[in-house]
C-alpha cells in the first residue's frame, strides 16, 4: 500500500468515525440523564459496551468503503455503491439525533429500520465490488439487527 492509498484509508476511516462522533455529542448527554431513566429489557448490554463495538464498526466500514472506492471511481456501479453507503452514514447518525437528541424511541425505531434496508443495500452492492467490503460490513447489520430488537423492546417498555 502506497502512501496515497494509506491516506485515503485514513480518510474514509475518518469520515466514518466522524459521523460517528456527529452522533455521540446527542448521545453523550443523554446517556446519564434520559436514557438512564428508561425501562430497558434484560437483555441491554452495559453503557460501555456500546463505545468500543461502535469504533470498531466504524473502523470496519472505512476500510469496506476504501476497498471498494479502490476498484475505481470512474465505474458507475462503484459511485453508486459509494452513495448508498453514505446514505447509511447519514442513516447512522439520524438515529442518534432522533433516539437520544430528540428523545424519541419511535422516530428512532422507524430511522433503524432504513438504516438496516440501507446497511443490506450496502452490503449487496459492495459485495459485487469486492468480497471482502460486503464481508467486513456483516458485522455491522448483526449489530444493527441486534440494536433494532434493543430500540423496539424500549419502545414498547416505555
Amino acid at each position: 500500500m502506497q502512501g496515497k492509498d494509506i491516506t485515503v484509508l485514513a480518510g474514509f476511516i475518518m469520515i466514518c468515525l466522524a459521523a460517528g462522533g456527529i452522533g455521540s455529542l446527542f448521545t453523550m448527554q443523554s446517556i446519564p440523564t434520559w436514557y438512564a431513566g428508561l425501562n430497558k429489557p434484560d437483555f441491554s448490554p452495559p453503557n460501555w459496551v456500546f463505545g468500543p463495538v461502535w469504533t470498531t464498526l466504524y473502523i470496519l466500514m472505512g476500510i469496506a468503503a476504501y476497498l471498494v472506492y479502490a476498484k475505481g471511481m470512474k465505474k458507475k456501479e462503484i459511485r453508486g455503491a459509494l452513495m448508498i453507503f453514505g446514505g447509511q452514514l447519514v442513516l447512522n447518525t439520524l438515529w442518534s439525533i432522533l433516539f437520544f437528541g430528540l428523545h424519541s424511541p419511535l422516530y428512532g425505531f422507524v430511522c433503524i429500520i432504513a438504516l438496516w434496508l440501507a446497511i443490506a443495500a450496502t452490503i449487496w452492492k459492495f459485495y459485487g465490488v469486492s468480497k471482502n467490503a460486503g464481508l467486513l460490513l456483516v458485522p455491522y447489520i448483526l449489530w444493527v439487527s441486534f440494536a433494532s430488537v434493543l430500540n423496539l423492546f424500549i419502545w414498547m417498555m416505555n
